[in-house]
């Protein structure tokens, strides 16, 4: 697995005017392993932008190392850079305590007996986003204290789709202090994410070990 980082080029209109929803990122990532593009074999990937000191960057966990010319494409020239992840992955163990970030897409399905299936629909209040990530922690291998973590970011993110109504994904950003539980589970979470909408931004969850 593959830890990658490209600053977003914010000052550069030209190529900020492609980046205005989620779908022209989910692009920008593909496009950057031209390798999978010509063979029609995509891998799993997750991503999100963080912005830090007035400062955007595009973070990226893959299978493989991307392209870092590719990567640069809506970035500043020399910023792109990628490590392997394996080493940090193989060292986390149960009881390890950890700094997190995590951008999710808090959903519920609800059920309607008329149409046969469950209608998704979003939490909107900071209670609602909340309970959503501490129900989801234990089964994601780690412990988490509802006082340990906040509600650092609230909003929607564009999703455009040819063909199709544009949509508005629900977005909340959280930060905080986790304990992991299952190291194992743990590991499938940092590398696969959790919660919908991974291949649009969401799910993706980095950390800084305390111990």
């Amino acid at each position: 697995m593959y830890l990658s980082r490209v600053e977003i080029d914010l000052n550069n209109r030209q190529k900020m005017r492609d980046l205005t929803h989620l779908g022209a990122y989910h692009n920008w990532v593909e496009e950057s392993f031209p390798a999978e593009m010509a063979s029609g074999d995509r891998s799993r990937k997750l991503w999100r932008v963080d912005t830090l000191n007035d400062r955007q960057y595009l973070l990226l966990v893959s299978q493989t190392a991307p392209d870092l010319q590719a990567l640069e494409k809506y970035g500043l020239p020399g910023t792109a850079e990628t490590k392997s992840y394996d080493d940090f992955l193989a060292s986390l163990k149960a009881g390890q305590r950890a700094r997190f970030r995590v951008t999710l897409n808090p959903v519920m399905s609800k059920s309607n007996r008329a149409q046969g299936r469950g209608r998704v629909m979003p939490h909107v209040t900071a209670d609602q986003q909340a309970a959503f990530l501490l129900a989801r922690a234990e089964k994601n291998g780690f412990n988490l204290e509802q006082d340990a973590f906040t509600i650092v970011e609230r909003g929607y993110g564009l999703l455009r789709k040819k063909h199709e109504r544009p949509l508005r994904l629900i977005k909340t950003v959280y930060e905080g202090v986790l304990t992991i539980t299952d190291a194992d589970q743990f590991r499938q979470t940092l590398t696969e994410g959790f919660g919908k909408k991974k291949a649009y931004g969401f799910g993706m969850m980095t950390i800084i070990p305390l111990d």
